[in-house]
């Protein structure tokens, strides 16, 4: 058995699942990162939208310290919106949430 501290992310971001994946299979496949993805629906003021939720654990067989974790985080949400096709996303880690946008201010 093996332990590491836990540090937890999760990714927020709308776009379609099995493209979500596929996304999350390319990045992961040559670093050794494990994420979960799972489907999820944003309701919001006037409408509603399909998109995802990632999430990133400090798993024992790929260790991990906060830092590099939320690199990885900010990596693979970078990459997700690319490839869904997305102007924004959020991550919530374990003290604070961020939000980025490339939408114009």
């Amino acid at each position: 058995m093996n332990t590491c501290p836990t540090i937890r992310y999760d990714i927020f971001i709308a776009g379609d699942f099995d493209q979500a994946r596929q996304s999350c299979r390319n990045y992961c496949f040559g670093i050794g990162l494990c994420v979960t993805v799972e489907p999820v629906s944003y309701i919001y003021t006037g409408g509603e939208e399909a998109g995802v939720r990632v999430g990133l654990i400090n798993y024992p067989r790929f260790p991990s310290d906060p830092e590099k974790l939320r690199l990885r985080a900010g990596e693979l949400a970078h990459q997700l919106m690319h490839d869904l096709f997305q102007h924004s996303y959020s991550i919530v880690g374990p003290d604070e949430t961020e939000w980025f946008s490339r939408r114009a201010a």
